[in-house]
């Protein structure tokens, strides 16, 4: 547990005085045991997961020793994603307030010319994705030869984007005494050779450790849904929930679009954000949606990628992701810096599968959670009305409307507030409860008869199905009928094994070789 206060960690009374008008109480984990390491001129590797202040870590400390008068470019950041370099930004502005340095955002998508003009007036930090950054290196704007802070921030979701190549040529355009601080939710093989390459021998390795892949402050649930009813099922979701500000997840650009007409004709308070739409809509969009503009917003993964709000109550997976990583990744948008949040999952019986995987996979719980019903919401409704009520009385904002009811007798007084409920919760309310929506959780005669067993490889290792029940007929001489309902996921697999055979096929295939990777398999648990 972290006992030490920001004061204590050798920071400049400039961001502390920040640090302090921003109402922080203490440093979390990573914060503690970071910040010291770069004050006293360490590179280093830090490793958590997201939402738990690694920006703040890293930007308090460049802050914190980097000189203002000095006229050139002291820090930057390379970041993954345009949305995540402007958070980054502007957490380093609010980290600013009493100093003078000059913070610049740069990204592709944006005026090459506006970004320009601020770096010849000069900047000390700039905050940036890989192909910018190398374009203002190589258009002889951007001069990093004096650097003091080299930092990279969801390093492995970089790599995973294809970035490497422009990250080592802007590596390589940096002075030799700068720090490097690289910070990233994975550690994969990758991140350990950038990290030999271009960090000092003796660089720190500090790593936040979990007891599950995802957050302790999220609770987790699924709802059993239908594809008729997926949508009738959101809603009841919603109406129950009344999130201040979620995110809802689809798979594709389409099905956002249309989530989007149809919550939009129940009058939900969303829009849209995916690939489509264009990039400064897409920046102004998530500036509203941070200030609270309208309720949720509707995305795509690739699309959510930058979204780092602290203050999201609620992510709802309308569709399932293609993959484990990204189901990790989206409810990583809640639950961040010690606020709690929840993360709903629609899914069809055929789907409760995949979340089993989660479970084993990310160490956590998704719990069977009923759909919502009349009585339900109505309550729940009913205690948010009255409770924006009683804010209004306390606050004394309802005088000015008492001479409309002030002639009312009880009777009248009674009716009235009955009928401007009923208003109320027709405007707010967007479920059908014409609809059944109770199911059944079904379980077919060939699950019971079979086990899901995890396997370490997956299509990063260029895994094909064929491939893999080849290497399973050969090395366990199990005919391939034992082997089915298999998922290649990026870094690992699932299948289902017959109960017959499958410890000795775990047993055979255990630390064999396929695609040139040790393979390891273990018994999937089940719910």
């Amino acid at each position: 547990m972290n006992n030490k206060k920001f004061t204590e960690l050798g920071l400049s009374e400039n961001v502390l005085k920040s640090i302090d008008k921003l109402g922080f109480d203490k440093p979390s984990k990573i914060q503690e045991e970071i910040i010291p390491l770069i004050m006293e001129g360490n590179d280093v590797i830090g490793q958590a997961q997201t939402g738990t202040g690694k920006t703040l870590a890293f930007a308090t400390s460049i802050l914190s020793k980097i000189n203002v008068k000095t006229n050139f470019v002291k820090a930057i950041v390379l970041t993954p994603t345009r949305e995540l370099a402007l958070q980054v930004s502007e957490e380093f502005d609010t980290l600013n307030t009493s100093s003078k340095f000059n913070v610049l955002a740069v990204y592709g998508g944006s005026s090459v010319d506006t970004q320009i003009k601020a770096l010849k007036k000069g900047v000390d930090i700039v905050v940036g994705t890989p192909g910018r950054v190398m374009d203002l290196i190589k258009r002889r704007v951007l001069n990093i030869q004096d650097l003091e802070f080299f930092v990279l921030d969801e390093a492995d979701e970089m790599l995973n984007m294809g970035f490497l190549e422009d990250i080592e040529f802007i590596f390589n355009k940096t002075n030799a005494n700068k720090q490097v601080l690289l910070f990233s939710a994975t550690m994969p093989n990758t991140i350990k050779k950038l990290a030999e390459q271009y960090m000092k021998a003796d660089y720190r390795f500090i790593s936040i450790e979990a007891t599950s892949k995802t957050s302790i402050n999220v609770k987790q649930y699924y709802c059993l849904v239908t594809e008729k009813t997926r949508i009738e099922a959101l809603c009841r979701v919603l109406d129950l929930k009344s999130a201040k500000l979620g995110l809802i997840f689809c798979q594709t650009k389409r099905d956002v679009d249309r989530l989007v007409t149809e919550l939009s004709k129940r009058n939900y308070s969303v829009e849209a954000m995916h690939g489509d739409i264009a990039q400064n809509m897409r920046i102004q969009t998530l500036e509203r949606f941070k200030m609270g503009a309208f309720r949720y917003l509707i995305a795509t993964d690739v699309a959510a990628r930058g979204i780092h709000v602290d203050n999201i109550t609620c992510v709802i997976n309308y569709n399932l992701p293609q993959d484990i990583e990204s189901y990790i990744h989206r409810i990583g948008r809640t639950g961040r810096v010690n606020n709690e949040g929840e993360a709903i999952t629609l899914a069809t019986s055929r789907e409760v599968r995949f979340l089993n995987d989660i479970e084993k996979f990310a160490n956590c719980k998704i719990d069977k959670q009923e759909l919502p019903q009349l009585n339900d919401i109505y309550e729940a409704k009913y205690q948010n009305i009255l409770n924006s009520i009683n804010e209004v009385v306390e606050d004394k904002e309802h005088t000015d409307y008492i001479k409309y009811v002030r002639d009312m007798n009880k009777d009248d007084l009674m009716r009235f507030s009955a009928g401007l409920l009923k208003v109320v919760f027709e405007k707010e309310l967007g479920s059908d409860f014409n609809k059944d929506l109770k199911f059944v959780e079904k379980i077919s005669k060939s699950d019971s008869n079979s086990t899901r067993v995890f396997l370490t490889i997956g299509k990063m290792d260029n895994l094909k199905r064929g491939t893999l029940l080849d290497f399973l007929k050969d090395v366990t001489k199990v005919d391939k009928d034992n082997f089915t309902n298999i998922e290649i996921l990026t870094k690992f697999t699932f299948m289902d094994v017959d109960n017959k055979v499958v410890d000795e096929v775990i047993k055979k295939i255990y630390n064999k070789k396929l695609n040139n990777r040790v393979v390891r398999a273990e018994k999937a648990k089940r719910i």
